[in-house]
């Protein structure tokens, strides 16, 4: 049996799964050297995530990530300037990145970045119905759990730890098909290379990289 405990470890706040030998403890950390050298240093962009959600010259949309988990991409969209409101419907995985957003934002290099984003707990379909009561989000970004077929090794320990604390996201279908009604732009979707893609619209186009890739579903005007 797995029990899941929050421990405050020095400043971080960290989950520990007791009857999980194997799986090391969860944090969401921003402020280490190898995250930060993908921030300032990870293409700009120039990389995959930002051709996906549109930028380009000094256009900085504002982007709703709906699954925000220990909220790196969310964190990524906000350094290439966008406004990135994150939702987290898991309060102990929303506490963990609460926590991580809290450190970063005494960080002289990542305070900047930290003031572009509010963070939000809560289902993402009543969270994104309230923001649209004053601003429609230019850009949906999606990156559901979704179940594995088999066990593997590949599968790295912390996303296996993710899985525990939240489970696979059931609704992610429903999910993107309320994204398409609300977003201002575009909806992206980010899966693990061989997914189906989610049921429902075929996407527009998709971005791809060697591990996952990015499929966008643009806005249809009615």
């Amino acid at each position: 049996m797995t029990y899941k405990n929050l421990r405050k470890i020095q400043d971080r706040l960290e989950l520990h799964l007791t009857g999980q030998p194997d799986l090391p403890p969860i944090c969401a950390d921003f402020c280490g050297p190898s995250f930060k050298y993908r921030i300032f240093r990870g293409g700009g962009r120039s990389q995959a995530l930002a051709k996906a959600i549109g930028l380009k010259h000094n256009a900085n949309p504002l982007v709703f990530d709906a699954t925000a988990g220990l909220g790196r991409d969310g964190f990524i969209m906000a350094a290439l300037g966008c406004r990135v409101i994150m939702c987290e419907r898991s309060p102990v995985i929303h506490a963990l990145l609460e926590d991580g957003l809290r450190r970063a934002a005494q960080d002289r290099q990542l305070e900047i970045i930290c003031q572009r984003i509010a963070l939000y707990c809560g289902p993402s379909q009543e969270v994104l119905a309230q923001i649209c009561r004053q601003q429609r989000p230019e850009v949906i970004y999606l990156d559901p759990m979704f179940p594995h077929r088999r066990k593997s090794a590949l599968v790295k320990k912390e996303m296996r730890a993710l899985r525990i604390v939240v489970g696979d996201d059931q609704d992610s279908s429903t999910l993107l098909q309320t994204a398409l009604q609300e977003t201002g732009q575009r909806v992206v979707c980010k899966r693990p290379a061989q997914a189906p893609i989610l049921t429902g619209r075929t996407p527009d186009f998709t971005i791809n990289t060697k591990k996952h890739r990015f499929d966008v579903y643009l806005k249809i005007p009615v």
